[in-house]
Formats: structure tokens, sequence, C-alpha cells
């Protein structure tokens, strides 16, 4: 399936919107992950990075969700996006959340190892250890995935997970490796990686950079003052982590942008 051919104005490189939300732009084509466009998620507020706007990012050629947690998969921002843009979701994902049922026909439902041609990249799922339940009761449903992007170059969007055996398997070598290594709150559960593992991770998948993201931007109303360093700190630990073990890594600030690697 294309879903749309590349356009002109969207240079590649990738953009962070703070959380999980990115756009990934390569030949032309751009995707956006895990959208969270406003400035709530239920108790959670953005306290740091404006609120997503600027070129594509209620316009892009697709969006990618990795699970149903409402700050991946947030119903909100899903309706502030163009109405014809596809949806790729886990298989299952209807029926783990009935909610997307208002967006029926634009989601494109994937399986662990199948892939979509969307423009000019190729976008493959792959496995994620993590809860993939909109809420921690009844059955997995819809499993949690990551991503990756492929066109000129390999992007790697790891959704929300923890290390599992076979990552760099499924995986590959990649150029760009955008790795969660916080949470939203102050504390991080299971299915989670932090910055040390988020390393680890990174050099599994051989990434030519890496960039933290899932940290630093939402936060329990009341709670600033709880645990600073678990919204602070991740990014700049993770890239210490990572150039320790070899691998190039920088931090972005919520709405920071990077070109093709080692810019």
């Amino acid at each position: 399936m294309n879903t749309t051919a590349g356009r002109d104005d969207a240079p590649s490189g990738v953009r962070w919107l703070g959380h999980a939300s990115t756009l990934i732009a390569d030949r032309g084509t751009v995707v956006l992950t895990d959208p969270v466009l406003t400035d709530r998620v239920a108790h959670l507020r953005r306290r740091r990075g404006p609120t997503p706007s600027g070129p594509h990012v209620r316009n892009p050629d697709a969006v990618l969700l990795s699970h149903l947690h409402a700050d991946h998969t947030h119903l909100p921002s899903l309706r502030l996006l163009d109405p014809s843009i596809p949806i790729v979701t886990p298989w299952g994902a209807i029926d783990g959340l009935p909610a997307l049922r208002r967006f029926a026909d634009r989601l494109v439902p994937l399986r662990i190892g199948e892939e979509i041609r969307i423009g000019s990249v190729t976008v493959r799922a792959v496995p994620a250890r993590h809860d993939g339940r909109r809420w921690r009761r009844g059955p997995e449903l819809a499993q949690a995935i990551g991503f990756v992007v492929e066109g000129d170059r390999r992007t790697y969007f790891a959704g929300d997970t923890d290390l599992y055996p076979g990552l760099a398997d499924h995986v590959g070598p990649v150029d760009i490796a955008l790795l969660p290594v916080g949470g939203w709150g102050p504390t991080l559960g299971n299915g989670h990686l932090d910055p040390s593992r988020a390393a680890v991770v990174a050099r599994l998948v051989a990434a030519g950079l890496a960039v933290p993201i899932h940290y630093g931007t939402l936060w329990p109303v009341g709670l600033d003052a709880v645990r600073p360093r678990l919204f602070f700190g991740p990014g700049a630990e993770f890239v210490h982590h990572a150039q320790q073990a070899g691998i190039d890594a920088v931090e972005l600030s919520p709405g920071g942008e990077l070109g093709t690697p080692h810019e």
C-alpha cells in the first residue's frame, strides 16, 4: 500500500515535539509518531517545550501509533489532525480501544514484522516489551510495537519498550534511534527503558546516532518538586551512557530538530 507521494517541502531530518511525539522526514515523506499536540493529557500537563506547531504537525503523510496508552494514543490530538491522514496502529487496536472506531476508515493495522509503503519510505512494525492495553485490566488485545522507517536512512522509533531477547535481530542496524529514556512521573514502572538500558539498546541496534525521547515533557499536576531529576535528567544521562558505549548521541529540547546524522 502506497498512501501518498513524497512532498518537496519536507527536508530530511527528525524533530522532537516532546514526549514520544516526533516528526520523521525522509525522501520527502513525513510521518508523525504518537502525537500529543495539546498541553494536557488527563492529569498530566506539558511542563517543558512549546505546544507542537509548524509544518507537517497536523498534516503529515501518516501517523504511527505504538500502543494504546493515553499518552501515546491521545484521542484529542488525533482529532486535531487532517481527517484524511492514515493512522498506522498495532494489530487489534480497534478491539483494545473501541473509541478508535471513529477513525476506522483511516486505520492501517500492522502485525509484528509486517510493513507498509508510505510515500517514499517503508514502515515496518517491530516488537516492543510493554503493556499494550489501554487500561491495566483485561486481555491484551493489541500488542505494543515499535517502528523502523526506511528511506535514505533507517530510523528506529521504539515507542515504549524495555530490553527483550532478539531486539537487535528484529530491528537491525539503524542510522537513527529514537529511544525512550524516562517517563511522565516520579516512578518508572515495568516495560520502560531508563538511560542506561536505553544505551544498551542503542548499542544493540548499532545506531549511527541516538536521540533520547519520552522524558522531560509531561508531568503530573502539582508534582513539580517531586524527584525533578527524573524529569530533567534522563536525556543527559542517556547521552553519557551512550557515548561511554561508543554510540554518538545528542540531546534535543522539545521542539528541537536535527538534520541528517552527524549534522
